[in-house]
């Protein structure tokens, strides 16, 4: 038989990932290549041309495609996405101040119409003339159409006429919520179906020019894409979906630790430039957030992975508090471009400013900080205040010292806010630097980043003196800081998900004592009851001191730098189906999900049918996302209490997970 390889492709807020993988011999082959945040099709394109060219790798022997992509979180915590128009069937203005629907509506338009179902699935009459006298207008203003009715998880039918009409006459994309979750709760549902409609057109982009891509380069093979939870779903899928794809890079991180390592229960943490992802494995399977994802402060109804993100990355930016006798340090939570890095995109300039400020009689406001243009189209700078666009135009596209640009406290507060805009990157000393210096990474420029640690010693505490004698002892207090602030994130995270909220690490004298091995006649002492696995590109520059500040067994896999782009194609299709008896009256019972509503007679026969299609539609879905050969599980939860002696069915689910490995060509 011809080999066969799988492609996974992760696209992280600094890298972009690519791992060519064997299913008989496990990665053959990874590469990396710079994430291109403008255009992220560009990074996926330099990474799979760099694996395909390390390995000489026949295209046509390539059988499976997979991607990760952070496109849809961050567009959600940006606020960034296409017009939409919202549609609410049976609900009224007043439901739009639920689960912050008004605030991620905006300025969007929304449509109530008459209509929506009851409970137990029983209509209102559905009146579209309120929308169809608006259609003509609002295919000219919006991107996509969300449609949410009353009670439509119990009966989605005029979801569905809302749907063809809009359809119709527009020729737009469309989503309805009873496509997204079978859970009630109107408003959240609504809020749900709304941003995946800001998101269809983003996620169509990407997925679009990376199908162009994998089909100019040779391989022709299906594309799947991870979901937040960590199951993979076809492209066309993820297409109609695209809101199941929030949290996609820190779920397939969790399958890639799972394959790499083989441990059932772990804590999982993951650095990457900007954050650190810290998840709980228990029994082979990631936990999950059981009252939905909550991304870019909405609480969603997609099912993901229970990952808590914070701030501190490789790149996190360096913090002096000069007001303090010692100097004291801290890291993050905004990234910035590392020196190193800098100086080896743009050459020698760099490293020479950083000279010149080292030999000046005076040491500078803004020593050792650079601004350079993050490359996004000139579009998204629309809406720039005078002020700040003056400032912007300034900024050339290579590196230039803040010292040279900023003149005034009024402009350093207009490059803050074209900074959140994402205009620009700020560059200066991180963690990253210092582990340059002290050898412990070598991918980019050293030498700048000795220069640019030299310049941060000079800094002084609050009684005048430096805050460190040499840059080689900065790097180690900023390496003792990463160690002591990753100890206290992972320690939030895990007391977290013992249900302990009331004990903040960074706060707590027993953890201060414990984390630093204070002896005393009490001694207090802290512990993991499972290994730690350290994840991402650095993993093993801080994670064994991590694991050993907190007494925890260090587990970094050998490839845990690409294990986001391993769990891309290490996991599985799976898809979850849930079907709903209710009795509005004795004898009567109403059967919704997994297809049309009905009413029927007999409970044992209306309960057999709810299995029947649960399993159908489930094993239907699954093989549509792309699965083969699915298996079944059938989850059964039926509340039926006793009332004055007799036996009242107040509702039956019936839950169907078919799960499979992709199909490979």
């Amino acid at each position: 038989m011809a080999s066969r390889f799988l492609l996974g492709i992760d696209t992280g807020g600094t890298y972009t990932d690519a791992v060519l993988f064997s299913p008989e011999d496990g990665v053959k082959a990874r590469a990396k290549a710079l994430t291109t945040r403008h255009d992220l099709s560009e990074g996926i394109r330099g990474a799979v041309g760099n694996v395909l060219a390390e390995t000489g790798t026949d295209p046509s022997a390539i059988r499976l495609a997979s991607l990760s992509t952070t496109l849809a979180t961050n567009a959600l915590v940006e606020g960034q996405g296409g017009r939409v128009c919202l549609v609410m069937v049976g609900f009224g203005p007043e439901d739009l101040e639920r689960d912050g629907l008004r605030q991620a509506l905006g300025t969007d338009p929304v449509v109530f119409l008459p209509g929506g179902h009851n409970v137990h699935g029983h209509e209102t009459i559905l009146d579209t003339g309120p929308l169809a006298d608006r259609l003509d207008g609002l295919a000219d203003t919006v991107t996509a159409f969300a449609v949410a009715g009353y009670f439509a998880v119990r009966n989605p039918e005029h979801e569905l006429r809302v749907r063809d009409l809009i359809r119709e006459r527009t020729h737009l994309p469309v989503t309805c919520s009873h496509e997204l979750s079978s859970k009630l709760g109107g408003p959240r549902r609504a809020l749900t179906t709304l941003l995946n409609a800001r998101l269809v057109s983003m996620i169509d982009r990407l997925i679009g020019s990376s199908e162009d891509f994998l089909k100019a380069c040779g391989i022709d093979a299906p594309l799947m894409v991870v979901r937040g939870d960590g199951a993979l779903i076809s492209a066309a899928e993820a297409r109609l979906r695209p809101i199941e794809t929030i949290l996609s890079g820190p779920a397939a991180s969790l399958v890639g630790a799972r394959f790499l390592t083989g441990l059932d229960d772990a804590v999982i943490s993951d650095i990457g430039g900007t954050t650190t992802d810290v998840a709980i494995l228990d029994e082979g399977r990631p936990r999950l957030d059981e009252n939905g994802a909550v991304v870019g402060g909405y609480r969603t109804m997609v099912q993901a992975v229970a990952m808590r993100t914070y701030g501190l990355g490789g790149d996190s930016e360096l913090h002096v508090n000069t007001r303090g006798l010692e100097g004291a340090l801290t890291l993050g939570p905004r990234r910035v471009l590392p020196l190193s890095l800098v100086a080896k995109l743009h050459g020698s300039p760099v490293r020479e400013t950083l000279e010149r400020q080292i030999k000046a009689t005076h040491a500078g406001r803004h020593d050792g900080r650079f601004v350079v243009r993050s490359g996004l189209p000139q579009r998204f700078a629309s809406g720039l205040s005078p002020a700040d666009q003056a400032l912007y135009d300034r900024i050339p596209d290579a590196p230039v010292a803040l010292n040279d640009l900023l003149g005034s406290s009024m402009q350093k507060a207009s490059l803050d806010r074209i900074v959140a805009r994402g205009l620009v990157h700020i560059a200066a000393v991180t963690p990253s630097d210092a582990m340059h210096l002290l050898g412990r990474q070598g991918q980019w420029d050293a030498e700048a980043a000795r220069l640019g640690l030299e310049l941060a010693c000079r800094t002084r505490d609050g009684s005048g003196k430096p805050i460190a004698d040499s840059a080689i002892e900065l790097a180690h207090r900023i390496e003792a800081r990463m160690t002591r602030q990753s100890s206290e994130v992972i320690l939030a995270a895990a007391l977290g998900e013992d249900g302990i909220e009331n004990i903040d690490p960074t706060k707590s004298v027993s953890i201060d004592r414990a984390l630093k091995r204070t002896p005393g006649v009490v001694r207090f002492s802290v512990s993991m009851d499972r290994p730690l696995i350290g994840l991402g590109a650095s993993a093993h520059v801080y994670y064994p001191a991590i694991a050993a500040m907190l007494g925890a067994e260090s587990v970094i896999p050998a490839d845990a730098g690409v294990a986001n782009a391993i769990g891309a194609v290490a996991g599985e299709v799976s898809q979850t189906v849930t079907v709903t008896v209710t009795s509005p009256e004795e004898g009567i019972f109403i059967l919704s999900g997994g297809g049309s509503t009905e009413r029927m007679t007999g409970e044992d026969r209306t309960f057999e049918l709810a299995r029947a299609r649960a399993r159908e539609a489930a094993i239907r879905l699954a093989v549509t996302s792309g699965a083969e050969d699915p298996v079944l599980r059938l989850v059964e939860d039926i509340d039926a209490p006793e009332i004055e002696g007799r036996r009242k069915l107040v509702e039956a689910r019936f839950t169907a997970t078919a799960s499979g490995r992709p199909k490979i060509t």
